[in-house]
């Protein structure tokens, strides 16, 4: 266990030094504006982009907890692999269009742009909130990778956990945006190391993947659970098409993926990466494999934790010196998603808050102290959230940020194809489609979870008879829409007037050598 300590902790200081001298990497004239602090200068490149925005989407909760649902659940599981190879070309028209009209206007959030596409504060506020709701537990729940490792190491307390959340803090503080792109090479490459060996080397000391598979389905096949195996039954299909689906809908509405793509340097950028990211797909499936390995080697979680089971594989099939490199993949893969989802919730609350309630002559040095302090208050929130609620429960936030992200989906990335819905309605919708997922999942139960236990809802409670059980935060999105176009065909009956467009067509298409980009960058404002 001293080898692994020692080699984590070094690994980890390490690129927490990274993270400091990244200020001074492709340093501005002038950190003291959201522009440069949140989102790097917009300078972004191919490369930086791909590893950041794959950093920031490819978690070290990504890798324990999709193992620990196959090592639970089975194939179940396996419905992260599908939705991250559907999702980039899902997305890429949407994220160009957004790139575009954010640079002609300076845009730093997606509140930002519901803002000035329908005039409306409200509904602003509304996608602000909840972007920053949605993205607390996300941040917290990379703190469960990190404290996976530590308590396969054998180290207990809160302390070690404070320590390593205060060092990205201050990081991130000094060095904004640049901290986590910087670090993200480092991060991604051990990742890739520790994966590519594991999937080789694993295999190869349990006889193969033939005795794997049949350990994982003798496991399954011994449980009372109807739902878990290595193959999905009539009952869970249509709840992993959903699930799968949803996950993909909801991935690039989280502030942080959007905080990421609009760092990019132009439109080109984000067509290479939306083709090269399905690369960290590839990746994924191997990462989910770990829990069937984890099966087939005997690995019993600690306590009732299933998110050490990867750790614990790690730790039984390495030699200590492998294994504290592992550990400290998994660990250092927590501080890129963090800082980036800190810096997107704090950019939310200056922005979309601060800005437009409470200072709205702020300048760009006071929006990025404010952001930089916000920051700060969102990592301890995480930290309380962690050591206050029952890790397992912490879990499940995860599950209910997905359906409360994908209620933003009408007025963001409609609102980039169309004006069609009325600000009424698409704020009738958003009230409508989280009040009916928070109702779901309140009423989604298991035997150690009375309420919030999983997104499978099943629809024998809405007096079906059938065992079959659907995302919730998809059934969620479609109450959204249906409410909206009612609201808006009622809107447009009444005859209630829109709020102003400050956006024009042709800003949904301009590129970085359009004047109008150009001389909003000359200027500085953000």
């Amino acid at each position: 266990m001293t080898t692994e300590i020692v080699i984590f902790t070094v690994l980890f200081l390490l690129v927490s030094g990274v993270g400091f001298v990244a200020a001074r990497w492709r340093r501005a004239d002038d950190l003291a504006s959201l522009n440069e602090w949140g989102l790097g200068g917009r300078s972004f490149g191919s490369w930086i982009t791909w590893f950041l925005v794959g950093g920031d989407l490819y978690t070290a909760y990504t890798f324990v907890a999709v193992p620990a649902l196959l090592f639970g659940a089975g194939a179940m599981g396996f419905f992260a692999v599908p939705y991250t190879v559907v999702v980039y070309p899902l997305v890429m028209l949407v994220l160009i269009r957004l790139w575009s009209v954010s640079h002609v206007h300076g845009l730093v959030t997606p509140a930002d742009f519901v803002r000035a596409r329908f005039g409306s504060p409200t509904l602003a506020l509304l996608v602000a909130i909840t972007g920053i709701v949605a993205t607390m537990p996300y941040i917290a729940l990379q703190l469960v990778g990190i404290e996976a490792v530590l308590k396969t190491m054998g180290v207990t307390g809160d302390l070690p956990l404070i320590i390593a959340f205060a060092i990205l803090a201050a990081y991130t503080y000094q060095s904004g945006l640049r901290a986590p792109a910087l670090i993200a090479f480092v991060k991604d490459s051990l990742i890739y190391v520790v994966i590519l060996a594991a999937i080789i080397y694993i295999p190869a000391k349990l006889g193969g993947w033939e005795t794997i598979l049949a350990k994982a389905q003798a496991k399954f096949e011994a449980t009372p659970s109807p739902g878990d195996g290595i193959l999905l039954n009539a009952n869970n299909q249509v709840q992993y098409v959903t699930l799968a689906l949803g996950s993909a809908l909801a991935l690039f509405l989280y502030p942080h993926s959007v905080t990421g793509v609009l760092a990019s340097r132009d439109r080109n950028v984000i067509k290479r990466n939306m083709s090269a990211l399905p690369a960290y797909s590839f990746l994924l499936g191997m990462i989910a494999l770990l829990g069937y390995m984890a099966i087939a080697a005997g690995v019993t979680p600690i306590g009732k934790d299933s998110n050490t089971v990867v750790p614990l594989l790690f730790d039984k099939m390495f030699p200590d010196w492998f294994a504290g490199v592992a550990f400290a993949a998994v660990g250092i893969g927590a501080l890129v998603p963090a800082a980036i989802m800190s810096i997107a919730a704090a950019n939310l609350f200056t922005r979309n808050i601060y800005r437009e309630y409470l200072r709205r002559d702020a300048t760009d040095a006071q929006e990025a102290r404010v952001s930089k302090i916000t920051s700060l208050v969102v990592k301890v929130g995480a930290v309380l959230c962690i050591l206050l609620i029952d890790p397992q429960f912490s879990i499940d936030l995860q599950l209910i940020g997905g359906v409360i992200i994908l209620q933003t989906l009408p007025a963001v990335a409609l609102g980039l194809f169309t004006r069609w819905f009325h600000r009424a309605g698409l704020i009738a919708g958003w009230i409508a489609g989280m009040g009916a997922g928070l109702w779901m999942l309140y009423n989604i139960s298991s035997p150690t979870h009375a309420h919030f236990a999983g997104s499978g809802f099943p629809l024998e409670q809405l007096g079906l008879d059938t065992k079959v059980t659907v995302y919730a935060g998809f059934l969620a999105l479609i109450v959204n829409l249906v409410v909206a176009v009612l609201g808006t065909l009622l809107a447009r009956a009444l005859k209630a007037a829109d709020g102003p467009d400050a956006t024009r067509p042709d800003d949904y298409t301009a590129d970085r050598d359009d004047p109008r980009v150009h001389e909003r960058e000359i200027s500085g404002s953000a």
